[in-house]
């Protein structure tokens, strides 16, 4: 089983920072892909950003320039680093991981429990 922690959401005037955690642990040979999603109260879960195992990431056009998303392999954490915040980038922010659970193993995907993130106007 695969656990995704979260962690480092909050209260932020608009134009200040936070910075998002998202920890895997569990029994597992591999994380592929691993992102953020968010979602606003009556609106539809959205992505904000994913990485590959290489390195490789995606943005939604919203948060370019704005926010990165990076990960440390080492540790199977994610994190997203949130700047120049506005009053619409208020959602609960969900950690999403693609996990091969063994060698040769299908890839199936986990959510962590969510974090929300307030930005004041």
């Amino acid at each position: 089983q695969v656990q995704l922690v979260e962690s480092g959401g909050g209260l932020v005037q608009a134009g200040g920072s936070l910075r998002l955690s998202c920890a895997a642990s569990g029994s597992f040979f591999s994380i592929n892909a691993m992102g953020w999603y968010r979602q606003a109260p009556g609106k539809q879960r959205e992505l904000v950003a994913t990485i590959t195992s290489g390195g490789t990431t995606n943005y939604a056009d919203s948060v370019k320039g704005r926010f990165t998303i990076s990960r440390d392999n080492a540790k199977n954490t994610v994190y997203l680093q949130m700047n120049s915040l506005k009053p619409d980038d208020t959602a609960v922010y969900y950690c999403n991981a693609d996990v091969r659970a063994y060698l040769g193993g299908r890839l199936r995907g986990y959510w962590g429990q969510g974090t929300q993130v307030t930005v004041s106007s």
